[in-house]
């Protein structure tokens, strides 16, 4: 994070500095001043730079916070639940789906009355998939019991998460808090931001530790039962006090926000209100948008038009009573919001809105309700004025012509549907015939034969050129390889990844063959349903009209850290032994979100969450390895793969459709290049994976029924290397070869070591 100072200007009671950064930034920053004691994370965009900005400054020496990466945003959720129990600061943050896949932990953490502090940078939930910034996630959060803080641009995201804390520990509130910010807009949006010169300034605000008297895990003295079993009538007691502390949360935000005008010279009533005092018509929009309307109040009034915009700065508790007034002489209103509340004639925002006025007893304010900017869809003073003019026309009619809306939207037209550019792949050019697989019925091995590769060089791609990977990406160079070994029709499940992204922007796909999506957590559960389903619509005879020639075989494409998030819907898969294949293309980490470390990242490399710095050299502990995981399940057919050894895959390939379609579950792996992420050349990939394989990093092998079989033994070819010969290849490793970092890089071999002799013992026992 680099952080460009200039002298402060204005007035205020503490030094202050102003620096150039992100609304992401930002959030890192105010929590390395903070200096929280941990941070439980997973990366999802946009809110992933906050976790690398903190790993950056950890590298550094910036900070102490202990940083603990997860294997998803449930256990992130978990962690950050945990280290609240245990009397200490905690702080997350997150983004659309991660934050779904959170919901179930938010109220218990508020349940349970232990703070905490959360950045949720406001990103479209799937589906379909969107990366982008609107309110979806947010409005899920309204019921959580979190108080839920608004920011509309960098300065109140870092000035929020200073509030935040004070709020979430004070004693008449003691509840988690979400600080909300709008993902792309504000998160990667970089502006001129004031900040605390001195940590010591941010602890005479927040406190240098939590404040004593709180019941917590780690009291000896004071044993606690966390999360009781509670009957009534003592449940709704509980909720009634959690419900006074919410609204408390109100009365001591805006005590704290009147402190932090006095110590910093802004100010953050409960309503950002612009030109509202003598207003006729307003409108009413969440965080980013805010700024963007108050150009247009000026434009409007210039025209003698009294216009107005109202922008809450918290919406949990919601500020029903401050809207009523602001509202009491307008005599109408727009209320935009970034998400819609199905089936509810209105987004969250509006209904609220209305439930203030008539709470106060307003009958004459006209509403409006319009639903715009989804899935990052911009919005522009000329849409400002849009929903200005539906205010202006329900003054001038005396009534809203129509209450509900979306704005911005194209209505579909039939003649414009996509058309199919591809036909479908026909099952005899996929049939061909040359690769044969047989069963030795006393050993139970199979005996797999295939022609010389050039032979399949005419069997159809299942992919069709033109999708959007980087230059040198072996996602799709391996999977092709895999799939010349898998004869006749396939379904395809691709989790969210690079494989997914780069090939499905709607109304584009490459998929030659059926293909679904699910997210990273569920795509194994998710292809189960559908095996399920095939087999038992065959056994009932309904699919006998398709003209099916053979059974599908069931492919779910994972990587991307997809085997971290996605592992225990995957064991399950295996546990019942569903007919599938699990093919998981491993390019070392999260690439898909900006390179972030996963679990089968190896130790010492350098990814945007394990920097490289004078306190931290790359990742700290050994990567996992998801192959002898999934071997413990007991599935048939377990292999491992590159496209550096083409024959050996397609072999594997072929047994895998054998097993898949004749016992059960496959589980195959597949190491990538990745020349964005790992520093290295476009064109080197194949040499890389190559030295990978011969280094015995990544080791060529199979497991049927249990019994293990090295498929490629470098030392018996005397083609065994040390470990530098393939750490040398990638930028993302060659620190792991300076002098300074020997341990690591002998901690590194030794433990390659030992798994490859662990192998080895297993190839020549059967019982190991």
């Amino acid at each position: 994070m680099a952080i460009h100072y200039e002298k402060e200007v204005g007035s205020s009671s503490v030094e202050q500095l102003f620096v150039y950064e992100s609304g992401n930034e930002m959030a890192a920053y105010a929590a390395q001043q903070i200096n929280y004691h941990v941070m439980g994370y997973f990366p999802i965009s946009p809110s992933t730079e906050v976790a690398q900005y903190l790993d950056l400054m950890k590298a550094n020496g910036h900070h102490d916070i202990k940083l603990i990466p997860s294997d998803g945003e449930h256990s992130s959720a978990g962690i950050c639940f945990g280290a609240s129990t245990a009397g200490g600061r905690v702080f997350n943050a997150t983004s659309a789906n991660g934050y779904m896949f959170m919901l179930e932990q938010m109220p218990v953490q508020s349940g349970s009355r232990f703070p905490m502090v959360m950045n949720l940078v406001c990103r479209s939930i799937s589906g379909p998939l969107n990366i982008h910034g609107d309110h979806s996630d947010l409005y899920f959060s309204l019921n959580t019991g979190w108080p839920i803080l608004m920011c509309r641009d960098p300065q109140s995201v870092y000035d929020m998460n200073l509030i935040a804390l004070k709020l979430a520990e004070h004693q008449d509130v003691r509840l988690p808090v979400l600080v909300a910010s709008d993902g792309y807009f504000t998160s990667h949006q970089k502006r001129r931001v004031q900040v605390f010169a001195h940590r010591e300034d941010v602890y005479k605000l927040v406190g240098e530790k939590p404040p004593e008297g709180y019941a917590n895990t780690l009291d000896r003295e004071n044993p606690i039962t966390v999360g009781p079993y509670m009957n009534e009538p003592d449940y709704i007691n509980n909720k009634y006090q959690q419900s006074q502390a919410m609204y408390n949360a109100g009365e001591v935000f805006e005590e704290i926000a009147k402190e932090y005008k006095q110590l910093t010279g802004r100010e953050y009533e409960m309503l950002d209100m612009y030109r509202m005092d003598d207003a006729e018509v307003a409108v009413f929009l969440l965080n980013s948008a805010s700024e963007i309307i108050k150009d247009v109040v000026d434009q409007l009034r210039t025209q003698g038009i009294k216009a107005g915009s109202i922008a809450p700065n918290m919406i949990r508790p919601f500020p029903q009573k401050q809207i009523a007034e602001a509202l009491k002489h307008v005599k109408a209103i727009t209320v935009g919001d970034r998400a819609d509340s199905y089936g509810a004639h209105g987004g969250n925002m509006v209904n609220e809105v209305k439930a203030a006025l008539f709470t106060y007893g307003n009958t004459t304010t006209q509403v409006v309700s319009r639903i715009y900017g989804l899935g990052g869809k911009e919005f522009y003073a000329e849409d400002g004025h849009q929903l200005f003019k539906l205010a202006i026309e329900a003054v001038e009619k005396g009534a809203v012509e129509v209450a509900f809306d979306y704005y911005g939207h194209t209505v579909g037209e039939a003649s414009k549907a996509p058309q199919r550019v591809l036909k479908p792949m026909r099952f005899e050019d996929l049939k061909t015939g040359l690769i044969t697989v047989k069963k030795d019925e006393e050993t139970g091995k199979l005996s797999v034969r295939i022609p010389p590769l050039r032979s399949l060089t005419k069997k159809p791609k299942r992919l069709a050129p033109g999708h959007g990977a980087c230059p040198g990406c072996g996602i799709f160079s391996g999977l092709e390889t895999f799939f010349k070994g898998i004869e006749g029709d396939i379904i395809a499940l691709y989790h969210t990844g690079c494989a997914m992204v780069t090939t499905t922007g709607y109304p584009y796909s490459a998929h030659k063959a059926t293909y679904i999506h699910n997210l990273f957590q569920n795509g194994a559960a998710t292809l189960s349903g559908v095996v399920e389903m095939f087999w038992e619509r065959k056994r009932r005879g309904e699919l006998d009209h398709l003209g099916l020639k053979e059974d599908f075989t069931f492919v779910m494409v994972t990587g991307d850290g997809g085997m971290d998030i996605g592992m225990g819907p995957a064991i399950g898969a295996a546990m019942r032994n569903h007919k599938m294949i699990i093919i998981e293309y491993d390019n070392e980490g999260y690439m898909n979100t900006g390179a972030q470390q996963s679990y089968s990242t190896p130790i010492g490399n350098r990814t945007s969450t394990s920097n490289i710095g004078t306190n931290q050299q790359g990742k700290t502990t050994q990567h996992k390895d998801t192959a002898q995981i999934m071997v413990a399940t007991n599935i048939p057919y377990v292999f491992t793969g590159s496209e550096a050894f083409p024959q050996d895959l397609v072999k594997k390939a072929a047994k895998a459709q054998y097993y898949a379609q004749n016992e059960g579950l496959v589980y195959g792996k597949i190491l990538i290049a990745c020349p964005l992420n790992w520093l290295s050349n476009d064109n080197e990939g194949t040499q890389i994976v190559n030295a990978a394989v011969e280094t015995c990093f990544f080791p060529l092998y199979e497991v049927e029924h249990g019994c293990t079989n090295i498929t490629h033994n470098p030392e018996t070819k005397n083609n065994k290397v040390e470990l530098r010969e393939w750490l040398k290849w990638m930028g993302k490793t060659r620190h792991l070869l300076k002098p300074e970092n020997e341990a690591a890089y002998l901690s590194f071999q030794n433990e390659v070591d030992r798994r490859w002799n662990v192998l080895k013992a297993k190839h020549e026992n059967p019982y190991l």
